[in-house]
């Protein structure tokens, strides 16, 4: 499960940077006037239009990557197994015994609030 969640995390990585490139390399709404004019963009590998058709789609299929690998991600991580149980049992785990345990069995029965005598139990009103 961990070589899974390795690959996911570096496919999220690497779609997240492509997304950043694509964005960036994108005209934007003002560049397509010059174009409309005979700006030279004509001219180019995908054509007037056809750049921003394909970079917009690349875009679009790359966010909709990074929305599956992001709920995956969310997934993997909030499954995960538990191997020891929970945060508290592993401090009382690793936490000395009490020092009530040191004491003789006949200590250790005493309680640790003397008993109220009659006199004071006179003093409190009913």
């Amino acid at each position: 499960m961990n070589w899974l969640f390795s690959l996911i995390l570096t496919v999220h990585v690497l779609v997240a940077l492509g997304i950043v490139g694509l964005v960036l390399m994108q005209h934007g709404k003002g560049a397509d006037m010059g174009a409309a004019f005979g700006g030279g963009a004509s001219g180019s590998l995908f054509g007037a239009s056809g750049s921003a058709n394909f970079l917009s789609r690349t875009t679009g299929i790359l966010a909709a990557i990074f929305f599956v690998t992001s709920l995956s991600l969310a997934y993997i991580g909030s499954h995960k197994p538990k191997t020891t149980g929970s945060v508290m049992q592993e401090t009382v785990k690793s936490q000395p015994a009490p020092a009530a345990a040191d004491k003789k069995p006949a200590e250790a029965a005493k309680p640790a609030v003397p008993p109220v005598s009659d006199s004071k139990a006179k003093d409190v009103p009913k």
